[in-house]
């Protein structure tokens, strides 16, 4: 099977109104052991080919979308967040409720999308590559989301398929924070790769 998702991988839109309940049921579930804060402000949740199915089928749903052209135009936006079997992907939010804080916040945390880590049985830390399809961040303030890439070396992806210890943190002058994976989002995370 393809990592990507094809047009055959989604259901039609009234086929999706019968199964939206319980798929969106199976996909929350799914996505809650792949979400990590990390500190009061900063979350990661974990991207994989059933979040970007689910992704894809509510923006069809929302949108009214069942034209060929633009179905395969919404799959050409989200295939790229589907790890490739080597890495892991991640969309990042940056929180804050009060509008004042956020915006002070976004301009103290330029640059904080590349200083977010992985690391696996301490073989070191490997730092996201961020917002390839499109700068979201200028000098003067980074945007509340952006999108993750950590390329895992190889012992990377064989201890963390064998159970080793995931570190997850944020390295940034203004902003830093580690933590361990739990061992439910280890094992989510390890599904994802080859």
């Amino acid at each position: 099977m393809s990592r990507h998702l094809a047009p055959d991988d989604l259901m039609s839109l009234e086929a999706y109104a019968k199964a939206r309940s319980e798929f969106r049921s199976r996909v929350m579930s799914h996505k809650a052991r792949r979400r990590v804060q990390l500190g009061e402000h900063l979350t990661l949740a974990f991207e994989d080919r059933l979040t970007m199915q689910y992704q894809v089928q509510e923006m069809l749903r929302a949108e009214r979308i069942y034209e060929s052209e633009a179905i395969a135009d919404e799959l050409a936006a989200y295939n790229p967040l589907i790890p490739d079997g080597a890495n892991l992907k991640a969309t990042m939010m940056i929180e804050y409720p009060d509008v004042a804080e956020r915006k002070l916040a976004l301009a103290n945390l330029v640059g904080v999308e590349a200083t977010v880590y992985l690391d696996v049985d301490d073989c070191g830390r490997v730092f996201a590559h961020a917002d390839e399809d499109l700068p979201r961040s200028t000098d003067a303030k980074t945007s509340a989301v952006h999108f993750l890439r950590f390329e895992l070396t190889e012992p990377m992806r064989a201890a963390l398929k064998s159970g080793g210890v995931l570190k997850i943190g944020v390295d940034h002058p203004q902003y830093t924070h580690e933590l361990l994976a739990p061992a439910e989002m280890t094992l989510s995370l390890a599904a994802d790769l080859a």
